[in-house]
């Protein structure tokens, strides 16, 4: 089952790099009396997900911002060593917060994992934007497999 706007998100660890390497980052630490922009992606270094995605995010951080967002997280099944390359290779700097779901617990507890094996990918995140107020989803944009639209920095920016 899907994860539904009213839903608390549930609790799960993430990895995010640090100067002293990968640290733990709770969905509590991560949420709580915060408004977060978070977008999940299939991974890493992929063609729309670096082309499109995380680029859109970078570029209207400010204006995110702007409109009461605390924090704007990227997602992937991925690792921190990954995700913290892939984030220097676009120039995140501080932007963006680039999170690891290295087994994909975090994306099977929110229902939005997808199934990848028949690309050699194995268990990956679906295409996805949400804002959490709190712990709360208070919108969540999912897209259809192939897709790229609804879970755009763009759209997320109309929508607040």
């Amino acid at each position: 089952m899907t994860i539904a706007v009213g839903q608390k998100i549930p609790s799960a660890s993430l990895r995010q790099m640090t100067s002293e390497g990968p640290k733990e980052i709770t969905t509590d630490e991560l949420f709580k009396g915060k408004k977060v922009a978070l977008f999940g992606l299939p991974g890493a270094f992929t063609p729309t997900c670096s082309a499109k995605h995380l680029p859109g995010y970078v570029d209207k951080s400010g204006d995110l911002t702007k409109k009461g967002v605390d924090r704007i997280a990227c997602l992937s099944v991925n690792d921190a060593f990954v995700m913290d390359a892939w984030g220097k290779s676009q120039n995140v700097g501080d932007k963006v917060m680039m999170l690891a779901d290295g087994n994909a617990d975090f994306v099977k507890a929110l229902g939005l994992d997808n199934d990848f094996s028949k690309n050699g990918m194995g268990t990956r995140s679906k295409r996805f934007s949400m804002l959490v107020e709190d712990g709360v989803v208070k919108q969540l944009n999912v897209e259809p497999q192939g897709a790229f639209e609804i879970s755009s920095a763009d759209h997320m920016l109309k929508s607040l």
